[in-house]
């Protein structure tokens, strides 16, 4: 056995015996794989107040769906996972240059792809809105395609620009990641 899982061990151990209740003190409830403990595995310290912005710019799709709103998804998950409220995490997307068509309701959708489906992110937007993420949309993006704020899913917000905005939530203390 290696020193980490043995001083986790210890580290619980301290805590139950100032005691601090088992369920304070564990791992998130989330089963694992088999032959996987949480005694092995690093989890997360902070389960407050957690600040994420994402730059999404490239047009790039996975499981049906833009890539980085299926990951943004995932990020809930895995929040949840861990025993995050989703009340804790503020999440915003900015989304502009090529991706900025995912934010489009499905009649501009479909005008701007020129098909007859709508736009099939809408469901994950919706979603990730109701975990209470900020959809944000780059009006220089919009104004350069000659898109409208009523040709916007609903709930999503429009920005000046993209690149002020994940500076100024940088500035704020968000954590960045990028999907250029």
């Amino acid at each position: 056995m290696t020193l980490f899982p043995l001083l986790r061990r210890a580290a619980r151990l301290l805590v139950l015996s100032l005691g601090v209740p088992l369920a304070a003190a564990a791992a998130p409830a989330a089963e694992l794989a088999p032959g996987f403990s949480w005694d092995e595995i690093t989890g997360i310290q902070n389960k407050e107040e957690i600040k994420v912005v994402y730059g999404i710019k490239n047009d790039v799709w996975e499981a049906g769906v833009g890539k980085a709103l299926y990951y943004a998804r995932g990020l809930y998950l895995s929040y949840d996972a861990l025993g995050v409220k989703k009340e804790n995490v503020d999440m915003h997307l900015v989304l502009h240059g090529e991706a900025g068509y995912w934010l489009l309701n499905d009649e501009a959708y479909s005008a701007h792809k020129n098909q007859l489906e709508g736009n099939p992110n809408a469901h994950v937007i919706r979603g990730l809105i109701e975990q209470g993420a900020h959809i944000e949309a780059c009006y220089e993006t919009l104004k350069g395609h000659g898109w409208h704020t009523d040709d916007l899913l609903p709930g999503v917000e429009v920005v000046h620009d993209a690149y002020s905005r994940i500076v100024d939530l940088q500035m704020r203390g968000y954590a960045y990641l990028p999907f250029f």
